[in-house]
């Protein structure tokens, strides 16, 4: 059996984030607003610590009236990791991790916003632990995601050039330079976003600081990627009853729209935004403005509340 680490608090950046004890791991956890407010848990993607939760966006959606919580999910980030290639738990875990989160917050049920792999986890917290989600917004995902196993066959594959691109090879980057993981990370994103994109410089900012508080950023990169892929779910997204908001990008080259669209049609009560020009990516700044009224209509009114 590995050995995993843990990071102390006292290597926390000051005031800005915090340990909480969850699911037998220590998660790293960071807010935005009141905890007056409802509860929205953003769950970030495969090897993606919080920081790719832009804290713009952050910022946004806590001044439209949520508390927004965002966390690093195990071996990313500065919660509990295993080494590189030999992590010592299973995507269950990742789920279970979630939703004890959750309790351990206090958060009663609250609003769950994932994208990609951490909106299958979002699909298995509403389906397992119904008592924890008041509702879903699921981002550039797809009603059958689970790590290292092909999608259903009706559902549409990933682009032929993205196809291409993994199987190209990619050499190592200098692990023990920052700079050069931060270009390798920057580099690998290019293929999976759209059109409308992040500028250059705001992605290697928001790269870079996830390198900066990533404790082992190699075990980062490759763990979730040796687990298996969890349970299955989409059997059971018939009996989520909570609204789900299915936010897709038109030009997603790995869960092509046509994911987004069976998602929107399997769950009872969703409602299905598109982003144009979008690809498997966060949220561009040039999305916002359409975005976080519609999160905050969904997740309980607030600025950009239906009228009507």
């Amino acid at each position: 059996m590995s050995t995993h680490r843990t990071v102390g608090d006292e290597d926390l950046l000051a005031g800005t984030e915090r340990h909480v004890p969850a699911n037998g791991v220590r998660l790293c956890v960071g807010t935005f607003g009141s905890p007056e407010h409802p509860a929205l848990l953003l769950v970030s993607g495969a090897s993606n610590s919080m920081d790719w939760w832009a804290d713009g966006l952050c910022r946004r959606l806590a001044d439209g009236g949520r508390y927004v919580v965002r966390y690093d999910h195990r071996d990313t980030g500065r919660s509990t990791g295993w080494p590189a290639g030999s992590p010592d738990y299973h995507f269950d875990d990742l789920v279970a991790d979630a939703a004890a989160l959750v309790e351990q917050l206090d958060l009663g049920a609250a609003h769950v916003w994932g994208i990609s792999m951490g909106g299958a986890i979002a699909q298995r917290l509403a389906v397992e632990h119904p008592q924890r989600v008041a509702s879903l917004t699921l981002s550039s995902t797809s009603p059958a995601l689970r790590i290292g196993e092909r999608p259903y066959d009706d559902l549409p594959p990933m682009s032929k050039s993205l196809m291409a691109s993994f199987g190209e090879s990619r050499p190592d980057p200098d692990w023990a330079d920052p700079d050069s993981v931060v270009e390798h990370i920057a580099t690998g994103q290019r293929p999976l976003t759209g059109s409308v994109a992040l500028a250059g410089a705001e992605l290697r900012e928001l790269v870079a600081r996830a390198v900066a508080r990533t404790v082992d950023i190699r075990a980062s990169l490759a763990n979730h990627w040796s687990i298996d892929g969890g349970a299955e779910y989409r059997d059971a997204l018939g009996g989520i009853t909570v609204p789900a908001l299915v936010v897709h990008g038109t030009e997603d080259p790995l869960f092509p729209y046509g994911h987004g669209e069976a998602l929107a049609d399997e769950l009872p009560v969703a409602r299905l935004l598109p982003l144009p020009g979008v690809g498997h990516q966060m949220p561009p700044r040039a999305t916002w403005d359409t975005l976080v009224p519609a999160v905050l209509a969904h997740t309980g009114g607030g600025p950009g509340k239906p009228t009507g």
